[in-house]
């Protein structure tokens, strides 16, 4: 049965009913309002995607229907929520242990935090049933075995036995999927389950959860900020902004034709626009040639090696000054390796070099004035910065290393660079954890600008980011390049923001380069099925 059919079939039968809710945060008189009266219907075999910037109420909203906010801080200023004539706001603890896991499944955002880390999957899995369907062990075994089956999990009968941290990002999604709906739930929760993933895993993840949708019946609130994905999955959207919804309608109609001025700007934020122009003559500033990063297998009781992990294999490009080379490719294709090969953070082997210097042999003393003009923005800015130090520490922290300087020179610079990244300097005393998800981003960035680099290395920048914020993240990039000649080394799974800043794209699988060439023609004309199949799904 196709998923039209099953949502005309099915499209009198509301799962969840959510009317007038309002949701706050605080202590006794001090509560502040983050939703404020949403009401939203959810019909068996539909899905419905919850869509909108980060503190827009989606998160809220979905956690409200299992009443996972947290005890004591949150508040339900009013309104209900109906799941299947069951009072969900009114129900005890004891009442919501049975409908959480058994009738509503919910996957999170980040497995690893959801996984438990001391315990193998086929514990987590087989606990559930337990819990929820009273089933002995073997029989709970051999259906939870039947079930990473299902999701696609290559030899289940010896990944029941792993821990979380030995699979790859996609099995552990995969995981989690397994274990929101081994109980065949009535309705699933998907928060943000697709972030972090490729684009060939994300698809994969999407094709298996409308199937097993079909197969079971349920309906899906899926919470998302990439409208492609709402484009591939969802039948009806409703878009969040500042806790109230501002427009709701069927997909196709959303997309059209849409209403709300927020809706127009959050379909508008998708990369865009071409990298900006350089000259074909300028002086070639990074040389990498037949790179190869492998790691050592060892083995027996002397330890030696017996093979190699073999990340990176004869990679090889140049990098002009002003220029930006994109690398792509699945996890574990070796681009995040190839990246802190350039920069001495791994060990490898063949030639680095810059400005005509070879890197490879230099210690840390020798690398020292090269580490000032080669600086680097990671994926996830809230890890990359530490808590413990100030914006201002942050940013200044790398002068102090570099050059020697008085307080106030210091302080002025710190003031000039927040300015350049369009942060306020009167915030720089203030700690990352006050800042949202795109200004740390920018931190990160200024912390790396402030040294006046010549290249920098962004690794997966924006990836986590919401697509209005990703968007001002993207223009900051290509207005810090043209006024600085920046050159950029840019690592992500996303090709339409390659393509919106990158000059030249290497493609990568296992390690090596499948396929390489100028970014605009690459992505019109791939010649590779890889590259083929990765142009494709990203044209959702």
């Amino acid at each position: 049965m196709t998923q039209s059919a099953i949502t005309s079939t099915a499209i009198t039968q509301t799962v969840l009913t959510i009317k007038d809710l309002s949701v706050g945060f605080g202590r006794k008189k001090d509560i502040e309002q983050v939703t404020n009266k949403v009401s939203l219907t959810i019909n068996k075999g539909e899905t419905l995607a919850l869509v909108g910037e980060s503190g827009s109420g989606k998160s809220v909203t979905a956690n409200s229907v299992l009443k996972l906010l947290p005890k004591g801080s949150s508040h339900y200023l009013g309104g209900s929520i109906d799941f299947n004539g069951v009072d969900i706001l009114s129900c005890t603890e004891r009442e919501l242990r049975g409908i959480r896991g058994g009738r509503i499944g919910m996957i999170f955002q980040e497995p690893m935090v959801s996984l438990n880390p001391l315990h193998k999957i086929g514990k987590q899995l087989v606990e559930t049933l337990a819990i929820h369907r009273g089933m002995r062990q073997k029989k709970a075994e051999e259906l939870a075995v039947s079930w990473l089956n299902k999701v696609g999990i290559r030899n289940p009968e010896q990944k029941i036995a792993a821990y979380p941290h030995e699979l790859s990002g996609g099995e552990r999604q995969r995981v989690m999927i397994a274990m929101a709906l081994i109980n065949e739930p009535e309705l699933l929760i998907a928060d943000e389950p697709t972030t972090a993933l490729d684009v060939s895993v994300q698809a994969q993840i999407l094709d298996l959860l409308k199937e097993l949708q079909q197969e079971l019946g349920m309906a899906m609130l899926f919470i998302t900020h990439d409208l492609s994905i709402v484009r591939r999955i969802a039948d009806r959207v409703a878009v969040m902004k500042e806790g109230e919804l501002v427009e709701v309608g069927e997909s196709k109609s959303v997309f059209s034709e849409p209403k709300h001025p927020y809706t127009i700007k959050l379909i508008n934020s998708d990369p865009r626009g071409l990298p900006v122009e350089v000259a074909s003559t300028s002086r070639t500033l990074l040389d990498v040639k037949n790179l190869r990063v492998w790691f050592p297998i060892t083995g027996g009781l002397f330890k030696r090696v017996t093979s190699h992990v073999k990340a990176v294999t004869d990679m090889a490009f140049e990098l002009k000054q002003g220029h930006s080379i994109g690398l792509v490719g699945e996890s574990g294709s070796g681009k995040s390796t190839t990246g802190m090969a350039i920069l001495k953070l791994v060990n490898s082997q063949g030639s680095i070099a810059y400005e005509g210097h070879e890197l490879q042999g230099l210690n840390r003393q020798q690398m020292l004035p090269f580490r000032s003009k080669m600086q680097v923005v990671f994926q996830d800015p809230f890890s990359a910065l530490n808590p413990r130090m100030s914006v201002a520490q942050v940013i200044g922290e790398g002068l102090i290393v570099h050059q020697e300087m008085d307080d106030k020179t210091l302080d002025e610079a710190i003031c000039a660079v927040m300015r350049e990244v369009d942060l306020d300097p009167e915030t720089r005393f203030r700690y990352p954890n006050e800042f949202s998800g795109g200004q740390r981003q920018r931190i990160a960035i200024a912390r790396a600008l402030i040294l006046k680099p010549e290249f920098i290395l962004l690794d997966e920048p924006t990836s986590s980011l919401d697509r209005t914020v990703q968007a001002q993240v993207l223009d900051l990039l290509k207005s810090l390049q043209q006024k600085y000649n920046l050159t950029y080394l840019f690592i992500s799974h996303d090709l339409n923001v390659v393509k919106s800043l990158c000059h030249y794209t290497i493609v990568m699988r296992n390690g090596e380069i499948i396929e390489q060439g100028d970014t605009q023609q690459l992505f019109s004309q791939p010649t590779q099925s890889y590259t083929q199949q990765l142009v494709s799904l990203s044209s959702f």
